[in-house]
């Protein structure tokens, strides 16, 4: 997963999960415009594995969070990307920056695919357990990144156990998916989200106060 080679950076023209738009506006008489990115919604899937009193996360490689890191690194690595041949990534950093700790998670960009169905489709492709519609309880939908896209995150909580897990998950490899499937220990699960040297997602810092507030105190001690 973290062996990253040939790294290079081009002009993004054309791409099925994103597309840069800017909006023209008039607020309080004053003309504006703010730029933004169309994308597509997508869901959270927090489980809790009962059988071994776990939190079922995903751990993989982020190509933008590997950019991000290059740039912050090293300012002015991308500023020079303006063409459509991809220029190399240089100085190269190992892969393990790239790589963040996740809750399940999928893009809706199906129709006439509900919710629950891409939640449940997710949580077999990624980390192998077999969920169907009603095994799912509704968290919360919140905005994602209000500043820059306007998709909208809906998450999920299933109570699992290891029978429902009849495959290795890891995600699609048609795909490019390369997923590691993580179970943490609930007697570890908030030093993990205190834990600054771990990369992770809001969605999963989220996912496991939640969890920690409105699951855990009804489990008991073990």
């Amino acid at each position: 997963m973290e062996k990253i080679e040939g790294a290079a950076v081009s002009r993004c023209t054309d791409s099925p999960y994103l597309r840069p738009l800017t909006l023209h506006y008039r607020q309080n008489g004053i003309q504006k415009s703010w730029d933004f990115m169309k994308t597509h919604d997508s869901v959270a899937i927090l489980m809790f594995n009962s059988s071994r009193r776990c939190l079922v996360l995903v751990k993989q490689f982020r190509p933008a969070v590997y950019a991000g890191e290059v740039e912050r690194r090293f300012p002015g690595s991308l500023a020079a990307v303006d063409q459509d041949t991809p220029q190399g990534l240089l100085p190269a950093l190992p892969g393990s920056v790239g790589v963040t700790y996740e809750l399940c998670a999928g893009l809706v960009d199906q129709l006439g695919v509900s919710l629950e169905e891409v939640a449940c489709k997710e949580a077999w492709e990624e980390c192998g357990y077999r969920l169907v519609p009603s095994d799912l309880h509704h968290v919360a939908m919140y905005k994602s990144g209000v500043g820059l896209t306007s998709s909208n995150q809906t998450m999920f909580y299933a109570e699992v156990t290891d029978a429902q897990r009849s495959g290795p998950g890891g995600g699609l490899v048609e795909e490019g998916e390369l997923i590691e499937v993580m179970h943490l220990p609930l007697d570890g699960a908030q030093a993990f989200v205190d834990d600054p040297d771990v990369p992770k997602t809001l969605g999963v810092i989220f996912g496991i106060f939640w969890f920690l507030s409105h699951v855990a105190p009804g489990l008991g001690a073990q």
